[in-house]
């Protein structure tokens, strides 16, 4: 990604942007990590989804990095890039970087992820991604 850790990439719009809630988190506030994992999921799908013409499924989650905490009232913005493709697989690299509420300004690199999805049919088999456009 084009960006500094501590500031958004220049010239890209984030494929989903969220605040985590209060039950998105423990009791001091810190966001659950499986709930960002489910994040960079969503996040990486939206790509791959458009790639594929239609329906994709996680096959493989190739590195999680977590860098910083998340607070509950961060903003997280998931930015996305293609990086590989296969037959049926797509590859995608996800980072994502919070917004601190508390200090508007401060912007920190929170997460690295690379997923792999597989393109399925109505089967849910997989099937060959279509050329491109």
């Amino acid at each position: 990604m084009d960006a500094l850790p501590n500031q958004l990439p220049n010239n890209q719009e984030p494929a989903l942007r969220v605040m985590p809630q209060p039950h998105d988190a423990n009791v001091h506030g810190d966001v659950f990590g499986g709930w960002i994992m489910s994040q960079v999921d969503i996040a990486g799908s939206i790509p791959a989804g458009r790639r594929a013409n239609g329906r994709v499924a996680t096959v493989a989650v190739n590195s999680f990095v977590f860098r910083e905490p998340v607070f509950v009232g961060d903003l997280l913005s998931f930015y996305t890039k293609i990086v590989k493709t296969g037959r049926t697989s797509i590859t995608v690299e996800v980072v994502v970087f919070a917004q601190r509420m508390r200090l508007a300004d401060e912007v920190v690199k929170v997460t690295e992820a690379t997923l792999t999805y597989v393109a399925t049919g109505p089967d849910r088999r997989p099937r060959e991604l279509p050329p491109l456009a």
